[in-house]
This record gives structure tokens, sequence and C-alpha cells, in this order.
């Protein structure tokens, strides 16, 4: 680890004038391959943090460290930095465009208060786009947008922007006009300024300004200007008020409307730009500066204080440290980067924290300021902050961690269920206990990486989000970790519910001698809606069931859950009410109504006509039109619905939705059939019933 003296110095010198009010935490998001690490890279360059620009394709990209990465070309853990421009300091986070890794997007949009929403010029709002919006208006962040790629052929500024409108819900507001596309691509208009802006050609993004706007966009600037105004005037009363009565309105009054509109969520500015060229980062850093909000703009945050159970708050006033763990990963050298958001107070090295969600006590060793993979030594982070603390042991992503004189528990985060799995084996003795150590700790950074044994089979499980996600982590074991293992084929994680309403008795009696055991209870089981998961309601009434044996009864339900009748699946989607029951005085334990319970819930099962559900998956497909044809057919045969078919550029886009189980391996086929010329991405969407001849497959074990 380093200490970087320069830096420390800039941070210093920025931290003496207002901490959090110069600060900036915001993260670059976006769909795959839409530009986010290039643009970041760029950000890097311009900053001074990097003095060489690396590139995606060369695998020489600063935030794409991970081997695994750099093989790839594509991000695939959200990686920090800190880097300083005009008087702030930016702590910035590049996040994954692959849907198998949008577990690093939810994290890391829980602890910002701002994000950079990369579009490309020629794909518009893509899928993944859509999921990463989703996700940014779930913890409500202000958005500013960069329409990247200008200079690719089939660039489309005013499309891209009416996409975000009619694709999103949004209210974009574009501050530039582009000058020229596709490879005539030169600068931008100002419309706050009124000015053009054109950059030199190269890599350097050299750029000189003008009063004078070119004639081929003077018209249509004029057009864009009046339309900023008049949204602006919306949402601004003095905007309007000067629109109304045709008073003049001075950039710098715009650009406070600007402002206040996005740091409430009721606009998005648009900027264009060519990162791989660096045209239009240096004005994009300058609005990430004057647009997206300080620690200090965004509402305190909420938790809950675990002491009185009531409803609190954090935020930069308050001086008692606390502060929320987004994420951890393992280092070769220090072992645990425990990364952490501070909300409240300041973390010095060497203090004690209390965990308020383990209850437990620790001291922190060191606090390192990340970039990327590298570490610099710092003394203490503050309120607003973003970092990563050394020493903690007993923590995981989603804890709070705080002064224990003021303990607050902040909300977790929503993690989205493993939709595959594969069966993994180590190769030698020698790998067994290593193996172990190694999918622990994996499973401890990755909160969508579970590990289970199954029983019946003697199978060790390893589940996440795709194929990717899972050839990707077993990579890192083969490399990172050197285990040997031998690997499955991926199977998919199929659920069970029911189709009817049925009451169900479960008995547990026992007589050994000495005291027995009795447990009795009945339950109700109704079907659930979709995606409802396992709920569990007591209706018992004139304590035919003691209080005290309830939760042992819910523990019984929920354990027989996690195998259903039909092929061993976990059973969703369904209410169980417990209605009625008996106990002994002496005979009645939790263990009782633990086992009296599964066997109403086995007992239900049978009767309540149980199915078979598998995960459906939202599918886009991007092919030149000559292939439309054979791609639809490969379609129709792997159980696909087709929603729409639309044109974009030379190429025509199918949406729709496709069983999991019938696209593996579905990225070779899809070259095979276009030549290489196609692509597509794919999410999970929701899980559906099973078509009887398939589930009859998978009972037998032949699917």
């Amino acid at each position: 680890m380093i200490t970087v003296d320069v830096l420390e110095e800039k941070a210093t010198n920025i931290m003496k004038k207002d901490p959090i009010e110069q600060t900036r935490n915001i993260g670059i998001v976006a769909h795959i391959d839409a530009g986010k690490t290039t643009l970041t890279e760029r950000i890097l360059f311009n900053t001074g943090r990097i003095y060489k620009i690396g590139q995606v394709d060369d695998g020489t990209a600063t935030m794409d460290w991970m081997l695994q990465e750099q093989e790839r070309g594509i991000t695939i853990t959200s990686a920090c930095t800190t880097c300083f421009w005009k008087n702030r300091k930016i702590n910035v986070i590049d996040t994954p465009g692959h849907v198998d890794f949008t577990a690093e997007v939810e994290r890391s949009l829980k602890v910002l208060d701002g994000a950079c929403v990369v579009f490309c010029a020629v794909g518009g709002v893509q899928p993944q786009s859509e999921t990463v919006w989703r996700q940014a208006d779930r913890y409500e962040i202000p958005r500013i947008a960069l329409i990247n790629k200008m200079d690719r052929i089939g660039a489309d500024f005013p499309g891209a922007v009416k996409e975000i409108h009619e694709k999103l819900g949004a209210n974009p507001l574009p501050l530039q006009l582009p000058i020229g596309s596709e490879s005539n691509f030169k600068g931008f208009v100002d419309l706050i300024e009124m000015k053009a802006v054109i950059y030199e050609d190269g890599e350097g993004g050299k750029s000189k300004e003008s009063k004078t706007i070119p004639d081929s966009v003077k018209g249509l600037a004029s057009e864009y200007r009046h339309n900023l105004i008049v949204k602006l005037g919306e949402v601004d009363e003095l905007i309007m008020d000067k629109y109304v009565h045709d008073a003049g309105i001075y950039p710098h009054e715009l650009k406070a409307a600007v402002r206040k509109a996005t740091v409430k969520n009721k606009i998005v500015p648009v900027f264009c730009g060519a990162a791989v060229k660096n045209k239009g980062v240096d004005y994009f850093l300058d609005a990430i500066c004057e647009y997206l909000p300080s620690p200090i703009d965004v509402p305190s945050t909420e938790g809950l204080n675990p002491d009185t159970n009531e409803a609190e708050k954090r935020g930069p006033a308050d001086k008692k440290f606390s502060a929320f763990i987004f994420k951890i990963m393992s280092d070769p050298y220090v072992g645990k980067l425990v990364f952490l958001r501070v909300y409240a107070g300041t973390l010095k090295s060497g203090s004690y924290v209390y965990n308020s969600s383990t209850k437990k006590t620790e001291r922190v060793g060191k606090i390192v300021r990340m970039h990327a993979n590298k570490q610099e030594i710092i003394k203490e982070i503050s309120c607003g902050d973003i970092a990563a603390a050394v020493g903690l042991k007993d923590v995981s992503t989603g804890n709070t961690i705080c002064d224990e004189e003021a303990p607050i528990i902040f909300e977790s985060i929503h993690f989205p269920e493993p939709v595959i799995s594969m069966s993994i084996e180590p190769k030698t003795k020698q790998d067994r206990d290593k193996l172990g150590m190694s999918l622990k700790k994996l499973e401890a950074e990755d909160p969508t990486f579970r590990v289970s044994y199954n029983h019946e089979t003697g199978q060790t499980l390893i589940s996440g989000m795709g194929e990717l996600h899972l050839e990707v982590l077993i990579d890192r074991m083969l490399k990172e970790f050197n285990v040997g293992a031998n690997v499955g084929k991926p199977h998919v994680a199929f659920k069970e519910t029911i189709t009817r309403k049925v009451k169900s008795v479960g008995k547990f009696i026992q007589q050994t001698g000495g005291r027995g055991q009795y447990g009795h209870c009945v339950i109700t089981m109704t079907p659930g809606e979709k995606g409802s998961g396992l709920i569990f309601v007591n209706k018992i009434i004139g304590g035919a069931i003691p209080r005290e044996y309830i939760p042992a009864v819910e523990e019984g339900i929920i354990d027989a859950s996690r195998n259903g009748i039909l092929a061993n699946y976990p059973v969703t989607d369904l209410e169980i009410t417990l209605t009625d029951g008996s106990f002994h005085e002496v005979d009645s334990s939790d263990i009782a109504f633990h086992m009296a319970a599964s066997i109403a819930f086995g007992e239900g099962l049978k009767k309540a006509q149980s199915i078979l559900l598998e995960p459906i998956m939202l599918l886009e497909i991007v092919t030149p039109e000559e292939y439309l044809g054979d791609v639809i057919g490969d379609l129709n045969s792997r159980r696909a619905k087709i929603e729409s078919i639309k044109h974009r550029g030379n190429t025509k886009v199918i949406d729709g939705y496709v069983p999991l189980s019938e696209v593996f391996g579905y990225a070779t086929a899809l070259r095979s059939l276009t030549q290489g010329r196609a692509t597509y991405t794919m999410e999970p969407s929701f899980y559906e019933g099973v078509p009887k001849n398939i589930a009859d497959k998978i009972i037998k074990g032949e699917f």
C-alpha cells in the first residue's frame, strides 16, 4: 500500500473550504458496451489522476483491474476511485453493464448521491439501461445523462433523447446540441452560454470555445435554447416569471435552475460526446460538479434505532459516527477490505466501531482510499465520504457500523435471487479444504452467489445470476485461489407452487417411557401472488397453541418449503395460515411443533395440486435484417414468446420472453445463425408454470 502525498494535499486544501459541499459521490451506470469504463478512464485522465489513457479493448483500462475483466473486455466488479476537478472532490464508482452483475450496480446506487447514465448514440435506451434506471428510481438518485459514441455510424442524438423520455418516463433536458455526427462529429453548442465548443481530432480532447455558432446548427440551437427555457420554466418560478415578462435570463440563473431541478429529480440534463476520443468529457466533468448534489443536498438517511425500534435519521448535522457497509472484497495482502459510506461523524484509523447489525464491537486497523485495486492510506474519513476499512472481520454487506452511544441500523440492500446452478466438487483431497475456503470468500464478496449442499445427491451446488456470472467466479477460483475443481453442467433454479386452496393437519406424537413429544397444528394453504414468496399468517385465537410455540411452527413450515414434493425444488408464492391446533402441558415443545408444522405442510402439498415454475428471461436480440427469419425460427423452437420486432438503423431488434432452460449456450447458437453479427442481452423477468410435458421430464430427471 502507498501513501500519495500530492492527492492528500489536494484533498486537504478542498476539505478546508467545506468538506461536504465540495464532495460529489457519483456512479457511472449504463447498458453493457455503452462506454462507462471508457468515460471513467477519460475522467481520470482529465483530472490528472492518471497520465496515460488506457483502453478497454486492450485490457489496459485502470478500473478494469481484474484479470477476468481484461480478458473479456467487460466490467465485472464495481471499482472505486477519487479524483479532483475545479476544487471539487469526486468519488467515482464505475459499475458493470452486464445483467449478471446487476447486484454491483444495486449496492453502488445505495450509497451514491448522483448518477451519470451513459447511453449509446446508436443503441439509445437498451434493456440494461432500463434496469439501472429503475434501480436509480428506487433510491431516488438525481441523474445526468451522456449520449456517448456520437462519432459512431448511425449516431442519433434526438432519437436517444426521445427514447429517454418515452422508454424511461424521464424528463430529459438537452443542455448541449451536437455539431455534426458520425465521422463529422466536431463538438457541440453549449445551450446555456450559447457558444460553440470545437474539438481537435485525436484522443487528446483539446477544445476551443467560440461565440460564433456554425450556420449549420444556428437555427436548431435557437430552437433547443427556447425549449430549454420553457422546460425550466415549468419547474422553476423565477425562470417562468422572466420568460413570461420577456426579461433577460442570465446563464448563471439557468445553471442555478438546472441544479435545483436536477437535485429534486424533476429533470435529467443531457450532454453529448465521444468518450473514446475524449470529446465532451471536460464539460461533462463540469456538469458533474455544477448539477449533481453534494451530500448536504440530499435528504438525511433513514434507519432504525435497535434499542427503541423507532425510526431515526442520520445526516451531516449529526456528530456521532454512522456508516453503511456496501461491499466486501478479498485482498491477497490485507485480507478483507470493507467498503463503506459515512453518513454522519468521523471515523479514524485505530478506533473502535459498533456493528449494530451483529451487536459486536471491532477495531478498524487502517482506512484506505481506493483507486481501482490500489490502496492509499489515509488517517480518517468524514461524513459524506466513501472509502475502505481494513481490520473488520465479522461484517457482511448491508451491515451498519456506528458509535455505540448512538446506535442505528440502516435499511439493507435487496438482492435478486439466483436463477442458475451448477454442481462443483474438488479434483483432489488437497483441493477439498481450499475449495470450501474459496467458496466462503466469494459468497462473502457477492450476495447473489449462493453455496448449498444437496443431501439427496451429495453434491455441492453453486448458484448465481447467469452463465457468465458463474463462469467468472469459477475462473477466479482456479486462478486466484489455485483450487482444482470439476464443474457440472448448469441447471435451472426451478421452483414449486400450489394451484388450489387446501386445509391440512399435522400431528407429531411420541411416547418413549419418560416425557414424550406432542405437537398438533392445522393450517390453510392458499395460492399467492406471483413473486410474493412464502407468507405465514398466525390466526390462532383462544390459546389453542401457546404463543411461545408459534415461531417453531413458522420455522417448521419454512424448513419444509425448501424441498417440494415434485422434484425437491423450493416451494414459493403461497400463503400459510395457522388456524388451529392443540398442545400438551407436559409433552409439547418447540421441536414437536416444528415437526408437526413440517408434516402439515407436506400433507398439504400432496392435496394442493403442485406445479413447477421456471424462470422466464426478458430477451433483446439485435440482428442484421437478412438473418431475421433464421433467428425467429430458432426462437420459436426454444418456446420463446416474441413481443415486438422493431427497426433500429440498418438492423432489426427482437424483444420477447424465453425460458432460461432453453437458452443455455445461446451465444454460440446465435453466432452460428448470423455469422457472428447479431448480439443479445438477457435478464431475469418472472417465474411461470412449466408445460406438463416438460414438467414430467423434470420430475423423472430426464430434462
